[in-house]
């Protein structure tokens, strides 16, 4: 898969408001790193399912992240948690129509890249996928917002794993 190496924190321009977003040698993100984690040493690596939806004008899907969630009310690509035996494809047309009642087709789905987040509250490996088609209408079934943006964002606070998804986009639209 092309483009897992390290993310770095976004440029300036790619979005308003801040952020607390380390990068590490081993090409870990640390979000909020003078948060204490909740469990100390080794922790389990969570796998996530993301998806970048983008429409032709190069406009990009953002939600914000439902009342009761960490993180509430940070915007964030839209995805979620594998669960056993899922794919990645799977997991995110499952946690798409879920979330948002839309309907992918699994051929549809490209593999973008990959990154490990370290937040407070869980180690997540994050697996990017673009999505440029779709059925159905945005449904907002957690009582989310939604916005279809281009850079730079206009909406804040960004959750700090789809930070690195906005710095890839604004240097493929420079390539």
């Amino acid at each position: 898969m092309a483009g897992t190496g390290p993310a770095m924190a976004p440029s300036p321009g790619l979005l308003r408001g801040p952020f607390a977003l380390e990068c590490d040698m081993t090409g870990i993100l640390t979000a909020d790193g003078h948060v204490q984690r909740e469990t100390a040493g080794d922790r389990p690596v969570v796998d996530v399912a993301v998806g970048v939806l983008l429409m032709p004008d190069g406009r990009f899907l953002l939600t914000s992240r439902p009342q009761g969630k960490v993180y509430a009310g940070y915007w964030e690509f839209p995805g979620g948690k594998l669960e056993p035996g899922e794919s990645v494809e799977q997991a995110l047309a499952r946690e798409l129509h879920e979330e948002l009642g839309i309907e992918i087709s699994l051929p549809g789905v490209q593999r973008w890249r990959e990154q490990v987040v370290d937040y407070p509250h869980a180690l997540v490996r994050l697996h990017f996928c673009k999505v440029r088609a779709w059925r159905g209408a945005l449904q907002m079934r957690e009582g989310q917002s939604f916005v279809w943006s281009r850079l730079p964002v206009q909406v804040a606070p960004v959750l700090p794993g789809a930070l690195p998804v906005l710095q890839w986009l604004g240097d493929e639209a420079v390539a």
